[in-house]
């Protein structure tokens, strides 16, 4: 079983990448498994869902600026290093909502809480499906 380790609080610049952001400030902060939470808006973000019969991800572009109501996600290992794996609810300016796989979006603001978990080695390996999981392992 896993315990609580670092709990982290802060805000990403305007104009950086969210993923590539946060799994910077992961690697730097040696934090290896992580669940993530955050807020904020995000210009021309594009998300994706995974087309299971063909074994990839379908990528949608929005453009503008989404009002970022929610993004959940985790951090494991993959080749080694953190990863982030988040999904996201975005709002447009007519309330519209979007969601899916995060892939990318520049931050306009974004507060993060990233809650560190202390445990097993938690890592993403490819599977048959196109998709790189973790084992059936409970931390």
């Amino acid at each position: 079983m896993g315990s609580i380790g670092r709990v982290y609080l802060f805000r990403i610049p305007e104009g950086e990448e969210i993923i590539s952001y946060i799994t910077r400030f992961c690697e730097k902060n040696n934090v290896k498994i992580a669940v993530v939470k955050a807020i904020g808006s995000l210009r021309n973000p594009k998300i994706a869902y995974f087309v299971e019969e063909e074994g990839k991800y379908k990528e949608i572009q929005l453009k503008g600026t989404y009002e970022l109501i929610s993004l959940l996600g985790n951090v494991s290992l993959k080749d080694g290093k953190p990863f982030l794996h988040a999904h996201v609810s975005l709002g447009n300016d007519e309330g519209i909502v979007f969601g899916g796989h995060l892939v990318e979006g520049e931050v306009f603001v974004a507060e993060v809480y990233i809650q560190e978990i202390k445990g097993e080695k938690l890592e993403r390996k490819p599977r048959d499906n196109g998709l790189a999981l973790w084992d059936e392992l409970v931390i």
